[in-house]
């Protein structure tokens, strides 16, 4: 009850101008980045707060929240109980922010495949030449994701002459637009930002989980208050208008 009063009360802050101007640090994947980017001239506007933000891979960000380094508010991506397990987050917190499904791109002006059933991906990997997406390993979501997708199909063997592998969604993007491979996947948040390529759509749910985001307030957070304001903000009305403009779902 505390913590959703301190929300509300957040919430209500984010509509005037904040009395004392605070620096809010934030971290999160690279797959809300293009969301959070537009929402911060509004927020700053509106609380006299500065955002700082950092953005790195999913994988990375998480690690960087569980060892502890310092952000005022962290947005990750399941699974969570590595997180709130490091004690570094506020559980009490967990703010759901958006849903970040994976999609296929072409280059601009090129021909769209069917993408509408596990049968028509299948048969458009098969079909290209070559194919980028962000490289799990470093621990990109939406190539853990894109991996999980080939196994699903069952050619995650056939696909290996032809895939590509990219570091981060706009790298993949960029051997797109650059004519290097025929198709790229990332998260849709990923490719709508980029020139010289164009979204197909999302891949269908029985062949590829949407990844979640969500915030928290730091337990280190310098600015608890300022940071409140930040996470109730990026949860509300208005947010969920640009996750969709964005390419995502709002989590909530």
């Amino acid at each position: 009850m505390q913590w959703k009063i301190s929300i509300a009360l957040a919430s209500l802050a984010c509509t005037t101008m904040a009395a004392g101007a605070a620096e809010i640090t934030l971290v999160a994947p690279g797959g809300i980045r293009a969301s959070i980017v537009a929402m911060i001239p509004d927020f700053e506007r509106r609380t006299g707060h500065k955002v700082v933000a950092t953005f790195g891979s999913g994988g990375g960000t998480k690690a960087r929240v569980i060892k502890g380094d310092a952000f005022d508010v962290p947005v990750v991506q399941p699974p969570l109980g590595p997180v709130l397990a490091s004690g570094h987050v506020v559980a009490a917190s967990e703010t759901p922010l958006a849903i970040a499904p994976v999609g296929v791109a072409v280059r601009t002006g090129a021909a769209k495949p069917d993408i509408s059933s596990a049968d028509a991906v299948k048969r458009m990997l098969l079909a290209a030449k070559a194919v980028a997406y962000p490289n799990a390993e470093t621990g990109a979501a939406a190539g853990a994701s894109f991996n999980e997708t080939l196994r699903k199909l069952g050619i995650a063997e056939l696909m290996k002459p032809k895939i590509r592998i990219s570091q981060g969604g706009r790298g993949a993007m960029e051997m797109l637009a650059r004519n290097e491979v025929d198709i790229g996947v990332t998260f849709i948040s990923e490719i709508i930002t980029e020139p010289g390529v164009e979204v197909v759509g999302a891949l269908p749910r029985d062949v590829s989980t949407p990844t979640g985001l969500v915030g928290y307030l730091s337990a280190h957070a310098k600015e608890p208050d300022a940071a409140k304001a930040l996470l109730a903000y990026l949860s509300g009305p208005e947010a969920a208008k640009v996750y969709i403009a964005t390419g995502m779902q709002p989590g909530k």
